[in-house]
């Protein structure tokens, strides 16, 4: 059973922790705020994003942690697509580093209007084992990005503009011991959003969570040891894939979703329902 839980949320909740920044070529930007970028191969999140993005003819800043080989291969793919690429080093836990990434990024592409914040880690415990260390790193990475994107973010944003936070279906269902405090984070993500859309409402901007269920990576395969009895919590009976994700992204920030704003989306194939 412990295997198995290890598996279940890490399907739950494994992210790329990317910051990627995007000028569309009509003028408009994009940033993705997200962990290292390409960990998890081809399939990972953020970089299934990065390449969604692409497809809308779109120019791509992210920032990594240190997998710095893995982000410049990002970059060459993308540029050898034709596609426009930029990499920034950043630790999403420092907010100075967050801020300068957005720095860069407007300066490199003269305006920002879409921020996509991917950031998450995932620390397990029980309440009578887990640390105020721990607690304080969950936070410090899953919570506190999210403010500090927003933040510096918004304050180059023009009416039209969209912030997506990449949360997790945890954030309603926490299902397993030992996840009570990556739980909360991902409430406290979902809640912030809210405030988040309302205070940014005035000014035309518009602000979303999206939250995967199983999703399947290079780590979790469809044909894991574990992969049958975490299909059967999904009543589609699979594993989501990255593109799944990166298609919600894709919809939220085009101008079809100008309406859209303090929603949580779910992408989990029903296991919410």
């Amino acid at each position: 059973m412990q295997d198995f839980f290890t598996q279940f949320w890490t399907i739950l909740s494994f992210k790329i922790r990317l910051t990627a920044v995007v000028h569309q070529r009509n003028e408009n930007q994009f940033i993705i705020e997200s962990s290292s970028p390409c960990h998890g191969g081809s399939r990972g999140i953020g970089a299934a994003i990065v390449r969604r993005l692409i497809q809308e003819e779109v120019a791509v800043a992210f920032t990594y942690s240190s997998a710095q080989e893995k982000a410049l291969a990002l970059v060459a793919e993308i540029e050898g697509r034709g596609g426009r690429a930029l990499a920034i080093q950043a630790d999403s836990a420092n907010a100075t580093e967050v801020r300068d990434a957005v720095s860069k990024t407007v300066e490199a592409f003269g305006r920002l209007n879409i921020l996509v914040n991917n950031a998450g880690i995932l620390l397990r415990g029980t309440i009578d084992t887990f640390s105020l260390e721990d607690f304080d790193r969950m936070v410090a990475v899953n919570v506190r990005p999210v403010f500090v994107g927003a933040q510096a973010a918004a304050r180059h944003m023009d009416e039209g503009s969209r912030i997506v936070v990449i949360g997790s279906v945890t954030a309603d269902r926490t299902g397993f011991p030992g996840s009570s405090v990556y739980s909360m984070t991902k409430a406290a993500v979902a809640v912030l959003v809210r405030g988040l859309a309302i205070d940014l409402a005035p000014r035309g901007i518009t602000v979303n969570t999206i939250q995967p269920g199983p999703i399947e990576t290079d780590m979790n395969p469809a044909d894991g040891p574990h992969s049958s009895t975490v299909k059967s919590l999904v009543p589609l009976k699979r594993l989501g894939h990255v593109d799944d994700v990166a298609a919600m992204v894709a919809f939220v920030t085009s101008p079809e979703a100008n309406f859209i704003t303090g929603a949580a989306l779910n992408v989990d194939g029903g296991y919410l329902a």
